[in-house]
């Protein structure tokens, strides 16, 4: 989600490179170093569709404590959701006095409520740069891979489609179908996704395509264990 609101106000169809001698702090400790990996696994991979692959995976893998930390408060949120909507029931003509027993009850289960927004505003810039890196990458806009131009849009929607479908299921595995507020996002995201990978290079669409897939693998593997193990000591 962050990287479509951070993509939506950055140009698509970018001609430059950055130069190395000229480049401000962001692009010499962000920007360059990530496009010089994607260089790097090309030339050892052999084309950039891989390389993207690589080089995802370890941006994620980067943010990875970040996402944990994120994912963990979004749980905590969820376990208290019936207790907040007592509260909010029994005071809703009383806003002073909701506002009040709603962080009562933070207190009393050591929740958060900004916990899950600080990790995601550390992994925006991490994201934006990669964005960039592709983008402002010569050798990228010039390459194929599969059936795909690197730096035009899928000709066969296909990428689209896929970007739409892995965003859906995303959304699904972490849960968000279950929160009364994110259903509707359920269905806007997966259809904003697929218009903007409809309009995007190959590369970003690709690299969006990856990143859902390893954030829902990252789920199945590592948070729906804990959730289910949380589910078992709570039935006991």
């Amino acid at each position: 989600m962050a990287v479509v609101l951070l993509s939506g106000c950055a140009p698509t169809d970018v001609k430059y490179e950055i130069d190395p001698e000229n480049a401000g702090w962001w692009d010499k400790l962000l920007v360059l170093p990530l496009s010089g990996l994607l260089d790097g696994f090309k030339n050892i991979l052999g084309n950039f569709g891989l390389s993207i692959l690589v080089v995802t995976f370890l941006v994620r893998l980067a943010v990875f404590p970040l996402t944990w930390k994120q994912q963990k408060s979004a749980e905590a949120m969820k376990q208290i959701q019936p207790q907040m909507v007592k509260i909010r029931e029994k005071y809703k003509n009383n806003p002073q006095k909701m506002q009040e027993e709603t962080m009562k009850l933070f207190q009393k289960e050591g929740v958060n409520p900004m916990a899950g927004c600080l990790p995601m505003l550390v992994q925006l810039p991490i994201l934006f740069a990669f964005y960039q890196a592709i983008m402002y990458n010569p050798h990228i806009r010039t390459s194929e891979f599969l059936w795909l131009e690197l730096g035009k849009a899928d000709p066969y929607f296909i990428l689209p489609i896929l970007a739409a479908v892995t965003t859906y299921i995303q959304l699904i595995a972490t849960g968000s179908a279950d929160n009364p507020q994110m259903k509707v996002m359920l269905w806007v995201m997966p259809v904003m996704i697929f218009v903007l990978a409809y309009q995007f290079p190959a590369a970003l669409s690709l690299y969006w395509v990856y990143s859902n897939i390893f954030t829902i693998l990252q789920y199945l593997i590592f948070f729906r264990k804990k959730k289910d193990k949380l589910a078992e000591g709570a039935a006991r």
